[in-house]
């Protein structure tokens, strides 16, 4: 039975390669050339290996059939390696299987096999390529799994150096071996880990993540989203909703990493509210203010030294009128309700800062340096 299947292998390899060729147009190109002389050899080796199976009948399969299945798993990785999913290689076997089938059975008919044993034929035939198929299938998974431990390694250290703000050219090569296309911008975002965790499936998918960034806050991440800016930032804003987050300002991506800052001082000026989300750019003026805390210091001691002689309690209610007044222009009104207090209140409060200040308080250097001084609410 055997001899005449082995001696018709040839030609039921060009056949099934024929198929394949015509029915799956992914591997068309492939099979064409000195290529598709290899892949035909290849075909007669699995073909080979399966009649070496049916030879014998009630052998362990392990050892003939082992290098078949090596190869088809390593065929299966390749696939992964080139980009390419499975269909076009499951459709391949199923090709194979049903062309091979078809001209075997066609020998063993002309060999005068019973049809009991030509049945027996194809159960052996399909259940050969599932297993080709299940390695091939194995083999793929196996190289997506680690190509993508590699690239998500390559990810972090693109991260690790933006955000460590390293030279253009270390910077852009990290882009390279990640296989990372830069966007125009990144905005920086940090949020709690746990929240990190569904929100990056929601975002571009070359953001990029990094666990731990700010070594002072812990269980914090830091996101790199692309071009959140214009019209997409309000929508940025609505997924993250709820997620106590920081939204830095969008910058040229090599420069990433002032965003970063402006999220970590913004963060430590108004930390969110269990899940606020907090945009710097509503911060601007605290993040100019806090620049330098101890020039800032200097100038509240100067601007505040009126205040010196004042009691504790009498002293802080006189900041805030100053502070609500300033900001209000003198709207008695806007102070009263602000300060939840009379407008008759406001106006002797007033009256006692007019005497401490005098004409200082119409002198445009004292009340901008007031102003400045006071500009946060803690001030």
């Amino acid at each position: 039975m055997i001899d005449p299947l082995r001696r018709g292998l040839p030609e039921v390899a060009v056949q099934t390669i024929a198929a394949i060729t015509m029915e799956v147009p992914a591997y068309a190109e492939a099979f064409a050339g000195e290529l598709g002389h290899k892949i035909e050899k290849a075909v007669q080796a699995a073909l080979g290996t399966f009649l070496n199976l049916v030879s014998r009948p009630g052998a362990d399969p392990g050892t003939p059939l082992a290098a078949a299945l090596e190869a088809a798993y390593a065929l299966g990785r390749g696939e992964a390696r080139s980009g390419r999913s499975l269909d076009a290689l499951l459709a391949a076997y199923r090709v194979g299987a049903r062309v091979s089938w078809r001209e075997l059975a066609a020998i063993s008919v002309g060999i005068g096999q019973p049809a009991a044993a030509v049945a027996d034929f194809a159960e052996l035939v399909f259940a050969y390529i599932d297993e080709l198929s299940a390695a091939s299938v194995a083999g793929h998974a196996d190289e997506l799994a680690a190509s993508g431990r590699i690239r998500l390694r390559h990810l972090q250290e693109l991260a690790q150096t933006l955000v460590a703000g390293e030279p253009s050219h270390v910077v852009q090569a990290a882009a390279e071996q990640a296989e990372w296309t830069p966007p125009q911008t990144l905005t920086a975002i940090m949020l709690p880990e746990r929240s990190a965790r569904w929100v990056i499936d929601l975002l571009d998918p070359r953001t990029l993540q990094l666990a731990d960034a700010v070594p002072d806050l812990p269980g914090m991440t830091v996101l790199l989203v692309p071009d959140p800016q214009g019209a997409s930032r309000p929508h940025l804003t609505r997924l993250l909703a709820g997620q106590s987050a920081v939204i830095g300002p969008a910058r040229p991506w090599l420069e990433a990493k002032t965003s970063l800052d402006r999220v970590i001082r913004v963060h430590a000026l108004s930390p969110p509210s269990a899940g606020a989300v907090v945009d710097t750019e509503d911060h601007l003026a605290g993040v100019v203010v806090t620049a330098d805390p101890s020039a800032l210091a200097d100038l509240r001691a100067r601007a505040l030294a009126p205040l010196a002689g004042e009691r504790g309690a009498a002293a802080a209610k006189l900041i805030e009128t100053l502070r609500s007044w300033l900001l209000h222009h003198g709207r008695r009104e806007d102070v009263a309700a602000e300060l939840f207090v009379h407008p008759q209140t406001v106006r002797y409060r007033m009256a006692r800062l007019r005497e401490l200040y005098g004409e200082k308080l119409r002198d445009p250097q004292w009340v901008l340096a007031l102003t400045i001084a006071l500009a946060l609410p803690d001030a």
